[in-house]
């Protein structure tokens, strides 16, 4: 990250993308704190710090007049919560662009912050505009990229605003290099036996994922809603269980490609299945390929906990994208916190443990295990593609030599 930055203006992308709740009240701070570094070091390097974030989906939750909610996705809510984080005076424009943001990041003094407000409040940043992008760029003579969350994005303040600041003029942030170090550990050099677990609804989720995945681990488990469409496809009854019929052809070469590479995809032996969708369900376990009519599978059963848990605590490098049950409700929610408990053991015995995606997340920060994990990655959809080896817009952008002058930066 760039830190000659003594007397400048850097205009910083970082993710605030934080839940609020009733009352406009930050109710899970991880992606402010997770910023704090890159903040926290420019400041204390001389800088005078311009922040620009979304928060949330303003241009698909209008009001029914059609203008933008703004006090519901305002980013206003957070400049207390960010004075307190920082100890340093955050003043807030009411637009990212315009002269009130022009003026205010102009006045802006050294060990300042001037909090934009929400960039998805226009139309041209999720096209990615050229005129938005330029407008911003001449807040500010420093770029930095520090938003990992939404790297993946072409949107004009993650992608295009790059463009017009010289290349020695732009970087990644502490954040954003610290993800990209920590997947490439998974990536390019992972400790052997690797591992990795894949939950969540969708095997059409997922697919290159699993692809790229079997190139370079030994074991992947697969639970969640994805593990039933490859159950069926061996000839198992899943009952109501969640299934994509027209991806089962494509489970079946996946475990054929995995196992002529020698690479072992595990699958649930047992799940516990309910009569409905609700934490109040009748509930009983099963093996896996028997699960009755008008029964669906929430979670998966005590032997497949124990059968997961044993490869787990074996790996030496473990990444783990989605839960594999439904831990939203308490009654389905062991298989997840029991995958949790399990990484957690892992790491303690000297594995290199990463956890993506937000349900991932949040099932190992609800299980009051982030801190006992190598890493957890502020990137859900960014890690994903990121993982699959793709060449993320935000990463893009900073590593290009393309340069517009017409930004006077």
């Amino acid at each position: 990250m760039i830190t000659d930055v003594g007397g400048k203006k850097v205009l910083v992308r970082v993710d605030f993308n934080v839940p609020l709740d009733s009352e406009f009240k930050i109710t899970d701070d991880t992606r402010i704190r997770k910023a704090l570094p890159t903040i926290k070091t420019l400041l204390d390097k001389g800088a005078a710090v311009i922040l620009m974030s979304h928060l949330g989906r303003p241009q698909k939750k209008l009001n029914d007049d059609g203008s933008i909610n703004v006090k519901k996705f305002s980013l206003g809510h957070l400049v207390e919560h960010l004075k307190g984080a920082t100890g340093a005076e955050v003043k807030f424009a009411n637009d990212c662009i315009g002269e009130e943001a022009f003026d205010k990041a102009h006045s802006l003094q050294a060990g300042e912050i001037l909090l934009l407000e929400n960039t998805r409040f226009h139309k041209g940043e999720s096209k990615g505009d050229d005129e938005m992008a330029a407008k911003l760029a001449k807040l500010a003579d420093i770029y930095i990229n520090d938003a990992f969350g939404t790297a993946h994005r072409a949107h004009a303040s993650t992608a295009t605003v790059a463009k017009y600041f010289k290349p020695a003029n732009r970087s990644l942030g502490l954040l954003m290099e610290s993800e990209i170090q920590n997947a490439k550990k998974v990536l390019n050099s992972p400790k052997r036996p690797a591992t990795a677990i894949l939950g969540g609804a969708k095997v059409s989720d997922k697919i290159q994922l699993i692809e790229r995945l079997i190139d370079f681990v030994n074991v992947i488990i697969i639970g969640g809603g994805m593990s039933y469409t490859f159950t069926k496809a061996q000839g198992g009854e899943i009952g109501d269980s969640l299934c994509e019929d027209d991806y089962q052809d494509l489970a079946l070469k996946l475990l054929k490609k995995a196992e002529d590479q020698g690479v072992d995809i595990i699958l649930p032996v047992d799940n516990v299945i309910a009569d409905s969708f609700s934490n109040e369900a009748e509930r009983k376990t099963v093996k896996s390929e028997e699960i009755p009519a008008n029964w669906m599978g929430l979670d998966i059963g005590e032997k497949s906990i124990e059968k997961f848990s044993k490869v787990i605590k074996d790996s030496k490098t473990i990444l783990w994208n989605g839960p594999v049950g439904v831990f939203e409700f308490e009654n389905f929610a062991k298989g997840t916190q029991s995958i949790a408990r399990a990484t957690a053991d892992a790491t303690a015995l000297g594995a290199f443990s990463m956890i993506g995606g937000g349900d991932s997340v949040a099932a190992i920060t609800q299980a009051g295990l982030e801190d006992e994990v190598s890493f957890v990655s502020t990137g859900g959809g960014a890690m994903l593609e990121f993982l699959e080896g793709k060449k993320l817009p935000g990463i893009k952008a900073i590593e290009s030599q393309e340069y517009v002058e017409s930004a006077d930066n």
